[in-house]
């Protein structure tokens, strides 16, 4: 059986930019890989991968190698599924072709291989089905509509509306934003469980966390909705009233997404100098991070930014996502990247960092990012696991993430939708973003 077998740095990725056209082979194999099992006990050693278009077809350590394929010997690596950014931001059409390309591919490069963009713009939804098709290197893009709040909603009617409409232009879910009064947010809820269709996002003030709960509001992200209800501002909450309300997302079912590195910035609760030595900034245009750093220095003047004390409200949003960890809770990996100091892809570290000084383990926080992410979008693909029948959405690392995190930062390739990017490709085209940002 003849067969190309590869080095695995070689560069074999799918047309990631202009400075890239290089086919995938129909077949690609992974030999003698170690695959991370999230769920349950230690890697599988020895097991050999097989990969079909988008799908992984066999798994096993004497599954058959297909005539032709090209063959990746995977000695001594992990393989894990690929991350889900729960919370993402897509640009839109008017960012310009080639800002929206390296957004798209700083996700890939950083082995985020599913995105739920939460705040629906012009063109996205035709960009969804060119990243389905693999016209453009993209993670498979979940979206939400253009959002709910106090800004596009000035009634019950137009609440209804507006679901209706979404619901027939094809997004996959609705963005709730501050500012719907409870009777909007009462008719919107109404009128999509009617449809079928998911609603998440922010806790508005005059709705509040009870209704959002009763409502079964899908997702909360950003846990300060949590902090406003527990009167934690300016104020340690209490480990009662902290696991109290974790017990009730829980058992309504709710979601939640942290994004606790980002919030920590918003609330000045890091260090600007910190902040601005991320060496991924050099992947954003300049006048970028100067709005950014702005931002940063500027008076918080929103109800849901403000607060005398960032450093309280901080450590009571750390808290509170280990209440809701530890009993149970829907736990969803996002960042809300592109934002302040955030750059996309690269956020997850960040992310991870954040989660795990809240005292969340490896094991939780891979589980947020994979298996649950699957688990939430089980009706509409299956992906999220090493696994038959599934996307084949991978990432390829030197050593076990479970017992050491820090090897997601240097991934030896990620495999998106079927489509391998080597680390070469992956170097070679954030090289290039790097100059366009910076020229």
């Amino acid at each position: 059986m003849k067969m190309n077998r590869l080095n695995i740095a070689c560069a074999i990725g799918l047309a990631l930019a202009s400075t890239l056209n290089i086919a995938n082979a129909k077949t690609m194999v992974f030999t003698n890989v170690s695959i991370v099992d999230i769920d349950g006990s230690a890697p599988k050693g020895k097991q050999t991968v097989v990969v079909e278009d988008d799908r992984i077809t066999a798994i096993g350590q004497t599954a058959k190698i297909p005539s032709g394929s090209q063959v990746i010997d995977a000695s001594g690596k992990y393989m894990l599924p690929g991350f889900a950014e729960m919370h993402g931001h897509i640009p839109q059409q008017t960012a310009g072709e080639q800002a929206i390309k390296d957004t798209l591919f700083m996700y890939v490069a950083n082995g985020v291989t599913t995105v739920r963009g939460m705040l629906g713009g012009i063109g996205q939804l035709d960009l969804r089905e060119k990243a389905s098709s693999g016209e453009i290197v993209s993670p498979t893009l979940y979206l939400a509509g253009p959002s709910f709040s106090g800004g596009s909603i000035n009634s019950v009617e137009q609440a209804r509306v507006k679901v209706e409409r979404q619901k027939k232009q094809g997004w996959d879910l609705l963005k709730i934003h501050p500012g719907l009064t409870l009777e909007q947010y009462q008719a919107m809820a109404s009128k999509a469980n009617e449809l079928g269709l998911e609603f998440g996002g922010h806790v508005p003030a005059e709705v509040g966390l009870d209704n959002i709960l009763k409502h079964k509001q899908r997702t909360v992200d950003h846990l300060d909705g949590y902090v406003a209800y527990l009167d934690g501002e300016s104020t340690p909450i209490s480990d009662e009233k902290l696991l109290k309300v974790a017990k009730r997302t829980k058992e309504a079912g709710v979601g939640m997404v942290p994004t606790m590195a980002l919030w920590r910035s918003l609330l000045n609760a890091s260090d600007l100098e910190t902040l601005q030595s991320q060496p991924e900034l050099k992947y954003m245009p300049k006048a970028t991070v100067d709005g950014w750093t702005n931002y940063y220095k500027a008076p918080r003047t929103t109800d849901f930014l403000r607060s005398d004390e960032p450093t309280v409200r901080n450590e009571n949003r750390m808290r509170l996502l280990k209440a809701m960890d530890s009993v149970g809770v829907e736990i969803l990996f996002g960042t809300d990247s592109p934002q302040v100091f955030s750059v996309p892809g690269f956020s997850i570290h960040r992310e991870i960092d954040a989660m795990q000084e809240a005292g969340m383990s490896n094991k939780a926080i891979l589980k947020s990012a994979t298996v649950a992410a699957g688990d939430y979008f089980d009706d509409k693909d299956k992906f999220g696991t090493i696994k038959v029948g599934y996307r084949a959405d991978i990432i390829l690392v030197d050593e076990n993430p479970v017992t050491n995190m820090d090897t997601l930062q240097t991934p030896v390739g990620v495999m998106a939708q079927g489509r391998w990017y080597s680390k070469g490709d992956i170097d070679k085209e954030l090289e290039a973003i790097a100059k366009r940002a910076r020229p």
